[in-house]
């Protein structure tokens, strides 16, 4: 390829990323989190003890509430502890519904009212409404911020600038190879570690970006469709199917003769409902039961849970659909290999950006690659602003100006990431505490990640790049350390259930935000060593006045000699005021 094509290219990869790079850092980010939002929510919500019954009970609940409560008649769930999967007679499970706000959002979280019933001592149901303080909106703040580029809300036109920035991170992907090609033999496995730290900085972020570029390629482009799939389906709707796109797809409808509403009193058992599940899919592990639509005849219940040997339509996994009242098969579209070609090709775009596929070992590479892939996107804001510093003259230890563009980027880039990594761990340092003792956990949570984020972001542009990278660093890893800190302080500060109580104490939040802590301790370190030892012309340096050092060769000016030693040795003076000659 000629040269004048390859400088288009590095062109087109330098700004592409430049202009999407930190908006995708805080995706990557919060995205690492996501892949574990299930365990994450269980983890926040840990104190709030729900109200559960032996499985056998839970039919005579189900029959009371709906007569008690006839919303819950349209979707309500029966959640199974896990030795519900094991069919054994201790088996305890607890209902639950939601009630989402019609006027909002259908993907806004917050909008969504959450409801429990179960038996009092005395067979009589007991519907409560949850209040806000008592769910923790923490795994879905971090998700939003992941799914619209740390907006607050996931809405239509926030999802539409998510999928153009994931249009120009895949045109940044694509450049970028172009660009490595012509040195991808010589380069693949090249990590000259040494005084050079722009070339060791640009061999890690070529390798780290070339190993990962399928992991990269398909999270740009799934990315590019949940973001815009609502607009593609309605066009497909306009052109293909002439606003019949609803009917297209339909299953066909119930017969004329079964109008009459059916009785809930009917139900076959959660019990069994579970037993024909494992006779159909013996590899899924049942998590819950929901019911869709009971009193009607197109009554459904969906078996939700996961098969790490088959590849699951959702992050959650998927389903089994059965007809409630015969336990007739209704659908096997969703469930984990038993989908047909089409809906297994639909679903492996789920399942391959939302790690839905392989058990934990997969769900774990999800979490490195995203950090690897945010650390990428950083990497790629410092390597421009290296390339663009001004340099002081070979041998001279002063300090240069740089330009106002270069330092602005540096702020920023220090700002917005560092910025994200402390307001995600101030929220899971201050959840335990916020839970079940606020009015409104969700405003909290986003005056806590935003006034974080903000501050960082002030602070970078006050203090300058260098400074502020240390203690933004520092500031990071006491944020992460505090963490478990606050998860196994919580009970004693403010009551509640104590992580040992459920075996926890060393569990997976606790041990990861420890492990995230000393890694930004020890970057910290790296800066601030960087930044006293350095070199005085960076942007990184703290010696922003000029510094004097011995220089190497003779310097460009010479002393001045007194007139009698220019005159008792003339040629002597004429050599030293020649610096051109030895």
């Amino acid at each position: 390829m000629k040269s004048e094509h390859l400088r288009i290219y590095k062109t087109v990869h330098t700004w592409t990323g430049i202009v999407c790079g930190m908006a995708l850092f805080i995706a990557f980010y919060a995205g690492a989190l996501t892949v574990f939002k299930q365990p994450l929510q269980r983890w926040a919500s840990s104190a709030v003890v729900q109200p559960t019954l032996p499985l056998e009970a839970v039919q005579p609940l189900i029959v009371r509430t709906l007569a008690a409560a006839p919303e819950a008649r349209r979707d309500f769930t029966v959640w199974l502890h896990d030795d519900a999967l094991t069919g054994a007679r201790a088996a305890q499970a607890w209902l639950g519904w939601q009630v989402h706000d019609e006027a909002a959002d259908e993907h806004d979280s917050a909008a969504v009212r959450h409801r429990t019933a179960t038996l009092d001592a005395t067979g009589a149901v007991q519907v409560q409404a949850l209040p806000p303080s008592q769910v923790s909106p923490l795994a879905d703040v971090i998700d939003t911020l992941h799914r619209v580029l740390g907006l607050p809300t996931d809405s239509d036109p926030h999802r539409w600038i998510m999928g153009v920035v994931s249009a120009l991170y895949a045109l940044a992907l694509f450049s970028g190879v172009v660009v490595l090609l012509p040195t991808l033999v010589k380069d693949l496995f090249a990590l000259r570690v040494g005084p050079n730290l722009k070339r060791m900085w640009l061999d890690a972020h070529n390798v780290v970006g070339l190993f990962s570029l399928p992991f990269h390629l398909v999270m740009a482009l799934t990315a590019v469709v949940f973001a815009f799939h609502d607009p593609i389906y309605g066009l497909q709707d306009d052109l293909i199917h002439q606003g019949r796109w609803a009917s297209a797809f339909a299953r066909g409808g119930a017969p004329a003769r079964a109008t009459a509403p059916r009785d809930p009193a009917a139900l076959l058992p959660p019990a069994r409902l579970l037993a024909l599940a494992r006779q159909q899919a013996p590899g899924l592990a049942p998590e819950a039961l929901q019911y869709l639509a009971v009193t009607t005849p197109r009554a459904a219940v969906r078996v939700w849970g996961r098969d790490p040997a088959a590849v699951s339509p959702r992050a959650r996994g998927g389903f089994l659909a059965l007809d409630p009242y015969s336990g007739r098969v209704l659908s096997t579209d969703f469930l984990p290999g038993r989908q047909s070609p089409a809906n297994q090709w639909i679903a492996s775009f789920f399942a391959l950006h939302m790690a839905a596929f392989g058990g934990s070992e997969v769900a774990w590479l999800y979490f490195v690659l995203a950090l690897a892939g945010a650390w990428l996107f950083y990497s790629g804001n410092l390597l421009w602003v290296e390339s663009r510093r001004k340099r002081a003259p070979r041998g001279q230890g002063t300090a240069v100006g740089q330009r106002r563009d270069v330092r602005l980027m540096a702020a920023a880039t220090v700002g917005v990431c560092l910025g994200c990594v402390c307001g995600i761990s101030l929220m899971l340092a201050a959840t335990r505490g916020l839970h079940g003792r606020v009015a409104d956990p969700l405003a909290w949570h986003h005056a806590l990640y935003y006034g974080a984020f903000f501050g960082a972001l002030a602070w970078a542009f006050w203090r300058g790049a260098a400074r502020a990278a240390v203690e933004l660093l520092w500031a990071a890893a006491a944020l992460t350390a505090a963490i478990p800190l606050g998860s196994w302080a919580a009970p004693a500060l403010w009551g509640g259930r104590s992580p040992a109580e459920g075996g926890e104490v060393w569990g997976g939040v606790e041990l990861t935000a420890w492990v995230g802590a000393l890694v930004l301790a020890g970057l910290a370190h790296a800066a601030a060593r960087r930044a006293r030892t350095g070199p005085a012309d960076s942007v990184w340096s703290w010696r922003t006045e000029p510094v004097l050092r011995p220089a190497a060769t003779s310097p460009a000016t010479p002393p001045a000699m007194p007139p009698a030693a220019i005159a008792a040795a003339p040629s002597r003076a004429l050599a030293a005021g020649s610096p051109a000659e030895p």
